[in-house]
């Protein structure tokens, strides 16, 4: 056998021996909401639109990193799908339509000139189970602030442990 052919072979071999990948994950995101009720004077609400359409473009980005997870667009019609404007029942249907076995929503709570709250829930929808729950406090209300909440987001939740089918 020609040694091209024989790495050929070997390859097809080890390919077809070899345990399929895992399949990934496929989570919807719903963009989070954001409240500020720190009272400071400065208008920030622009800033604070930036950031949080930066932190949820990274989410989905991080989130299909590894390859655990598979981000899929929602559809709720003209406007964007939202916690206060859908029911649960909407926005469960909405991702089960969409292909996602996960949803992700959440919202963040300015309190004072430093600290921020962050609320997550990511629920099963095929099972119609939460699965994770969580509160992060992050400080500052700069890019950087923002930015390694989202990083400490993205990681906690890779590392959340789904049941198989």
């Amino acid at each position: 056998m020609k040694p091209a052919l024989f790495t050929l072979s070997l390859a097809a071999f080890f390919a077809a021996a070899a345990p399929a990948a895992a399949e990934s994950l496929a989570v919807a995101l719903i963009d989070f909401d954001y409240v500020d009720t720190s009272g400071e004077p400065r208008d920030q609400r622009e800033d604070h639109a930036r950031r949080l359409r930066d932190f949820m473009a990274s989410l989905r980005r991080d989130l299909a990193r590894d390859g655990k997870f598979r981000v899929v667009p929602l559809d709720c019609g003209d406007a964007p799908c939202a916690v206060g404007k859908e029911t649960p029942q909407e926005l469960f249907d909405a991702a089960k339509k969409a292909g996602a076995r996960l949803l992700l929503y959440g919202g963040v709570h300015k309190m004072s000139t430093l600290v921020q709250w962050a609320k997550t829930q990511l629920v099963d929808v095929e099972k119609d189970r939460l699965i994770d729950d969580r509160w992060l406090t992050f400080r500052g209300d700069d890019d950087e602030a923002w930015r390694r909440a989202e990083v400490y987001l993205a990681k906690r939740l890779a590392e959340t442990r789904i049941e198989e089918k």
